[in-house]
């Protein structure tokens, strides 16, 4: 191995799996009435991986923002109730938001979701905005899977 070559696998560490291995990108949950949302794809070339996979230098704020949220919604969110107006609920949004997105991009958009959850708004289906973030097959997180359930083609369709 030349020092070139070591130094580019320092530089992008191998993600689980290979270029040719199965892929699942956030912006596949954003489907049409009646697909099925989270398709795995193969078509993952050098530079979706560089821009979509996260090491852990990127990943580690936002598990750990992921972890506070998440003891929100066990402890404090079940004291409230189903108020928000919302689809996801807002704690559900702030999770996929800092999940898909990080922290510096998920936190202002949690933010700004919070503040225009009150009486005086109409609520509605709300997504996270699609990112290029994309994960290994059997590694999306569940709070992804969750907030884009499939929806089944109705008879207006």
């Amino acid at each position: 191995m030349s020092a070139d070559s070591s130094r580019e696998a320092d530089a992008f560490p191998e993600p689980p799996g290979s270029p040719e291995s199965t892929w699942i990108r956030h912006s596949s949950y954003y489907v049409a009435r009646g697909e099925t949302p989270g398709r795995p794809t193969t078509d993952v070339d050098e530079s979706q991986l560089r821009r979509g996979y996260w090491g852990w230098l990127r990943v580690g704020p936002s598990t750990l923002l992921a972890l506070l949220i998440r003891g929100y919604r066990k402890v404090i969110s079940p004291l409230y109730g189903q108020v928000c107006s919302f689809y996801p609920s807002c704690s559900a949004y702030g999770l996929e938001a800092v999940t898909a997105h990080g922290v510096i991009r998920g936190v202002p958009l949690t933010a700004w979701r919070v503040l225009r959850c009150n009486p005086f708004t109409g609520g509605g289906v709300d997504p996270v905005p699609a990112t290029a973030r994309i994960w290994p097959q059997g590694a999306v997180p569940t709070i992804i899977e969750t907030n884009h359930p499939p929806i089944p083609r109705g008879d207006d369709d």
